[in-house]
């Protein structure tokens, strides 16, 4: 009982999202919150600027760009737009002001693709935007492990002012933004294993 207790107790205090790739995936697994992680995306990069972003200003906003695949910086996803919407949303919640830029008629927004700025040379952006900082991602994925690095990009000298690094399991429903899904082998997942006879049955 004690055990079960404490079993109990951690549960309760893990999200379930994290036994997700493990062994217990298939009896304690559970969804991951994108939008809890937008917000902690939107948290953790503020709260470690340097120099600090001021919030609640207007003439000072935050200009959020969709998330790329690291191998192809013009690819975006479901996935990336979704999330980019999330950090968004969390910024605006924490009191500062974040720019829409499909309202920017000097940029070029690709149909089905979102809007990036993230590409190899960051030149061309200076100067052009009145922004204290630019929201950057990239995202890399190995088998169902997703890597996402976010960052807080001075427009004006193109320095990394705030930087943070992800780790998750992608569940059933993150792989379907992408058009994949699980693999499973036939029906051996949900197969019982037959209880071991006693020894004294071999025996006689």
């Amino acid at each position: 009982m004690k055990y079960f207790s404490l079993f109990l107790l951690l549960f309760g205090l893990s999200s379930c999202a994290t036994f997700n790739c493990t062994p217990l995936e298939k009896y304690l697994g559970g969804e991951e919150n994108l939008i809890g992680l937008g917000y902690t995306i939107a948290t953790d990069l503020t709260n470690t600027a340097f120099p600090p972003l001021v919030p609640r200003n207007p003439n000072k906003p935050i200009l959020a760009t969709t998330f790329v695949n690291n191998n192809n910086l013009q690819q975006t996803s479901k996935f990336t737009r979704t999330l980019q919407s999330h950090i968004a949303s969390g910024l605006v919640q924490l009191g500062y002001t974040v720019q829409e830029i499909n309202l920017r008629k000097d940029l070029v927004v690709q149909p089905e693709s979102g809007e990036t700025m993230l590409t190899r040379d960051l030149e061309y952006m200076r100067g052009d935007y009145k922004a204290q900082a630019i929201l950057v991602g990239t995202i890399s994925i190995t088998n169902r492990t997703m890597y996402i690095t976010a960052r807080l990009v001075n427009p004006k000298t193109t320095n990394i002012i705030s930087a943070k690094d992800y780790k998750f399991c992608m569940d059933d429903n993150v792989l379907a933004m992408f058009g994949l899904q699980r693999v499973t082998n036939d029906l051996s997942d949900d197969c019982i294993d037959e209880p071991r006879q006693p020894l004294l049955n071999h025996i006689f």
